[in-house]
Formats: structure tokens, sequence, C-alpha cells
């Protein structure tokens, strides 16, 4: 009983694990049609962390976990060459009947 309770309750860990949501036409098309929810990780989160993350935040059940890794792009500075920082992004899908409101309080 008390594991359980522990699962359940989000901790720092969680919170620094989903760094922001990914609000952009892509990412509000993929909400729209989909229930799904985009969110910029940490480089070293699995899916399965993300998923126990989202659902201990936000007290939703998590149908699936996509991940996608994006290369930083290298870029001409004043000062020469610049390499911009890898990211990766979660693709979230909800089970049915969930929603996350992402751009609440803006």
């Amino acid at each position: 009983m008390v594991n359980e309770k522990a699962r359940t309750l989000a901790g720092t860990s969680d919170y620094k694990l989903l760094l922001e949501p990914v609000i952009t036409e892509k990412s509000t098309r993929f909400g729209e049609a989909g229930n799904r929810v985009v969110f910029r990780v940490p480089t070293t989160a699995t899916k399965t962390d993300i998923r126990q993350a989202i659902e201990r935040v936000f007290n939703v059940k998590v149908k699936a976990v996509n991940t996608v890794n994006q290369l930083g792009k290298t870029k001409r500075t004043v000062r020469g060459m610049a390499k911009r920082q890898n990211t990766k992004k979660a693709y979230v899908t909800l089970a049915e009947g969930q929603t996350i409101s992402v751009v609440e309080g803006l």
C-alpha cells in the first residue's frame, strides 16, 4: 500500500524530466487529431521514465511514448562556426478520454 502511494505522487525528479512543452503548429495538430502532447525532455531520458513522470505529474493514463533525437545544427556566427545543442522530444499519446492542458495559465 505504501509503495503504491509513493508511485502516484510526483517528485522533483519528475518535474526535472519534463523540461517544457513544445507548442508549435505541428504539435497542436497532433493534439487535435490524435490526443497527443509533445514535451522536450533530457537526452538521457528513457520512454518508461517519461511515461511514469507524465502519469504522476498530470494524473493521466499514457497509451504510448515515442521519442525523437534532434541533432543540433551547425550555424555560422561572427566568431566562426558554432553548434546548437542536441535535443530530445517525446510524443506522448494519451489513453481515450484523457487530456492535458499545456497552455493553461497563459
